[in-house]
């Protein structure tokens, strides 16, 4: 799926806290992920990054992309194996 104009933004986004508010269906879910991802890449660690939904069903859905992403990514990079090993810590 492309990211519409706002959506790239919110994941390009630096140096500041972000609240990302839209109707459902919107493609939160996806610009949040990608945004993680790309942090992740830049050297975060997932351990360190309060990311909040409104509903456990959105959380788990969530940590699902992010999970398969991370899979895809750990043969890559070994801190990715890292980071997929803290994400079901995650509350």
């Amino acid at each position: 799926m492309a990211l519409t104009k706002q959506q790239n933004e919110a994941v390009k986004s630096r140096g500041e806290n972000l609240l990302v508010s839209a109707s459902a269906g919107s493609g939160k879910t996806t610009a949040m992920v990608n945004r993680i991802i790309s942090l992740l890449k830049e050297g975060a660690f997932i351990g360190d990054m309060l990311i909040i939904t409104f509903t456990k069903a959105a959380a788990a859905d969530m940590r699902d992309k992010i999970s398969r992403a991370l899979v895809d990514m750990r043969g890559s990079d070994e801190s990715f194996e890292r980071q997929l090993r803290a994400l079901p810590g995650a509350s």
